[in-house]
């Protein structure tokens, strides 16, 4: 059986509350239904986070119907999703029952009875998101020995194991942080919860173990990987990454990743104000997101406009820090469109852009007297 393992899609995601990705994700989910297509696809693993927050917002609705409804209608394919970290488990797995009868498989929230579907030979696990008090409450008798996440993984995936059946193939779908995973930037919930990692040795004996909740393409073992996110969401580390998904082959164990196509990367440009006001490269470098790095000189206002003219997706940008003449200093491009409505904040970066300093106390109590002495006039007139 030709499986495709894909995870962390986190529809409805947005830059520092700002800036949609919906555009992009939906270019990548296009890539995604053309390699079922190609690879002649049985069936589709989301191994959770297909949402970036467990109250959803209506774009992200959109694109999670539409494309599921493809696969399980269009493409007459079974999906096998669960929950993960940012999903809300109880919304995803609202009418599971019902929806199962289209072909749509959601293991939300963890019960005793393990959720597992049959399909021929091969048995598909479906684990959510856990917890270590949900598993001692799931488990009492064994409520004292679990101690840690590793614990919880144990008793839980145990008892699945004494469920197996002989000559069976044995697909997990899981949402963890496995020890010796590489993470990067936009892996916020692990870097933060690093108290729930789990060595491999848990998922012992499954024939091959779809993971999801870090978004670095990897293999942790032969038979356990991450198949990375759709695309990436931060810069650093995931700018040098091939994102993709991993089709893996139940009959022969063989799996191997395919990349998905991307509408615009994510890039990191380092010079000179100067050059970087040049803009001279491709329009696929200007056009993409974009992080500036500027070598030269501070970040001011209206160098910060400057720079959006020239490149229409910047995100971020970074100039010398005038209080260290080797660090940098941080501006978003949310940052500078709320400086727009804040006299205050357009005043402080006046002063480190144009006299080189931070405005005191003092001097800002001064400001902040004549802008009130200017709205009182204003509102006078």
């Amino acid at each position: 059986m030709k499986l495709l393992h894909t995870s962390d899609w986190h529809l409805g995601i947005t830059y520092s509350g700002g800036i949609s990705f919906e555009e992009d994700q939906r270019y990548t989910l296009d890539s995604l239904l053309e390699i079922i297509k190609n690879e002649n696809v049985e069936a589709v693993l989301i191994a959770g986070d297909v949402f970036d927050k467990s109250i959803v917002s209506q774009e992200a609705l959109r694109l999670y119907d539409e494309y599921i409804t493809r696969i399980c209608m269009d493409l007459k394919l079974p999906v096998f999703l669960i929950a993960g970290n940012h999903d809300g488990p109880e919304r995803l797995s609202g009418c599971r029952r019902l929806l199962e009868k289209s072909g749509l498989y959601i293991c939300g929230i963890l019960e005793k009875d393990p959720c597992v579907i049959n399909i021929g030979d091969t048995d598909i696990w479906l684990l959510p998101w856990i917890s270590t008090d949900k598993v001692r409450s799931l488990y009492p008798g064994e409520a004292e020995e679990i101690r840690s996440m590793e614990d919880a993984y144990r008793t839980v995936l145990d008892e699945y194991r004494k469920r197996f059946v002989k000559g069976h193939k044995n697909i997990l779908l899981a949402h963890a942080f496995v020890s010796g995973a590489e993470t990067c930037s936009s892996d916020r919930a692990a870097e933060v919860g690093r108290a729930s990692m789990v060595g491999s040795s848990v998922f012992e004996c499954f024939d091959y173990v779809a993971l999801g909740h870090i978004h670095a393409p990897q293999d942790i073992t032969d038979k356990i990987s991450y198949s990375g996110s759709p695309m990436a969401y931060s810069f650093g580390k995931e700018e040098k990454q091939e994102k993709g998904v991993v089709i893996y082959d139940s009959d022969t164990g063989l799996k191997r990743r395919i990349a998905l196509k991307q509408l615009r990367k994510r890039i990191t440009l380092r010079d000179s104000s100067e050059v970087l006001l040049k803009a001279d490269y491709p329009s696929e470098i200007r056009e993409a997101y974009v992080r500036l790095e500027v070598t030269d000189s501070f970040l001011g206002l209206e160098l910060m406009a400057a720079f959006r003219e020239r490149y229409p997706n910047l995100l971020e940008a970074a100039g010398k820090n005038f209080e260290k003449e080797d660090s940098k200093i941080s501006m978003t491009i949310d940052e500078l469109e709320k400086t727009e409505d804040d006299p205050m904040t357009v005043f402080r970066r006046f002063c480190e852009d144009i006299m080189a300093e931070s405005p005191d106390e003092h001097l800002m109590e001064l400001f902040s007297d004549a802008v009130k002495e200017y709205e009182k006039g204003v509102s006078e007139e």
